[in-house]
């Protein structure tokens, strides 16, 4: 299949110049001949060629006027210009470099000089249509850059979400009078954060979070509870102190748990939430829980807010052991276990959500009492 050959008009309004540069460049180029500017116009009005060959001194209109006409055409702007002159003065150059040309060609011109000029000008601009195009590719790569790794974040996210819910739904799929308890407390821990945040509180503790790995991160608190014994879990009355020192270990094993998938991938920062939540959501203000007998706020506020959410759905839950507490009962313990059980500030928050947990509470499956 036969190239297609790039188009030159060569504009001069000396006949015996047309002639002589239409012989030079007619093997190599298809050359339109325009003996004045008026002309050139009206050819590019049908054709669009690749350069233009424009003399300067022309009658009418000359070879300055006609390229500020063609620039000014935004068909038409990007097409190289090579004036040809007699002038050899530096001015006049720069003169037409202002106006856009991109060489010159002192007349009388040679063939090889004219046909190199020409290659090398047509070289250029091939280049810099490809250099375009490149840039067009990489800035929309770049514009949808940001969504692609959006949507690949996504996935990564809602691929843990649905490890971690599969791990919380089999310890609640054992410890059988629980069910809806790690959805629950994930709202309830989302009604507090969000209200943390609102107040401006404990804003140096939670800088650098993800609100959402922490709150993904949660479903994992009772991960422990796996190890443990069906007739201690499922126990249908209080435990004997033997027993709840094995229900406490639950603990240290969903922390020892965490930490070995941990130490086995690069990318757990989704899991850093989990290690704290699970390893001090039994720890207590007044340094009286476990497993280390933490005190105030050397208990990392993760474990301090999970210690309110879970306390407040173990209380209206039915338990092997007891009826559910109301509401009210639930929202009273919480209250007056402040500064001892729990954070005080944290409190005050929980004072302020608390009708989001009575909200939740009703409308999450499992056995409570509203």
């Amino acid at each position: 299949m036969e190239e297609t050959r790039h188009k030159i008009i060569m504009v001069d309004d000396n006949m015996a110049n047309l002639t002589m540069g239409r012989n030079m460049l007619k093997t190599f180029y298809e050359v339109y001949p325009a003996p004045s500017s008026a002309k050139f116009f009206e050819i590019l009005e049908n054709v669009t060629p690749d350069l233009v060959l424009l003399d300067i001194e022309m009658p009418e209109m000359n070879g300055y006027e006609a390229i500020k006409k063609l620039k000014a055409d935004e068909r038409f702007a990007n097409i190289p210009v090579i004036f040809l002159t007699a002038k050899s003065d530096e001015n006049s150059e720069l003169e037409g470099f202002d106006l856009g040309a991109v060489d010159y060609i002192s007349k009388p011109f040679s063939g090889p000089l004219l046909l190199k000029r020409i290659a090398n000008q047509l070289l250029i601009t091939e280049q810099k249509k490809e250099l375009l195009a490149n840039q067009a590719v990489l800035q929309d790569y770049a514009d949808n850059l940001e969504e692609r790794v959006h949507s690949k974040t996504k996935e990564v996210i809602n691929l843990q979400n649905a490890v971690l819910s599969t791990v919380a739904d089999l310890v609640e799929y054992r410890d059988q009078l629980t069910g809806g308890h790690v959805t629950r407390t994930q709202m309830y821990l989302k009604a507090l954060t969000d209200e943390l945040i609102r107040e401006g509180l404990y804003q140096d503790e939670m800088a650098g979070w993800d609100i959402d790995f922490f709150l993904s991160s949660a479903q994992l608190h009772d991960v422990g509870k796996i190890a443990i014994s069906d007739m201690i879990l499922n126990k249908p009355a209080k435990l004997t102190m033997e027993e709840f020192e094995i229900m406490k270990s639950h603990v240290t094993v969903g922390v020892d748990a965490i930490e070995r998938i941990m130490r086995n991938t690069e990318e757990h920062a989704f899991l850093n939430h989990a290690l704290l939540i699970t390893g001090t959501h039994h720890e207590k203000w007044d340094g009286t829980g476990y497993p280390m007998g933490l005190k105030g706020k050397n208990i990392p506020l993760e474990g301090r807010l999970m210690a309110i959410a879970d306390v407040y759905d173990a209380l209206i839950a039915v338990r092997p052991y007891k009826e559910p507490f109301s509401c009210e009962q639930a929202r009273k313990i919480i209250l007056e276990s402040s500064g001892t059980h729990f954070d005080p500030i944290l409190v005050e928050v929980f004072k302020n959500v608390v009708s989001e947990f009575e909200r939740v509470s009703r409308e999450i499956g499992g056995s409570v009492n509203g």
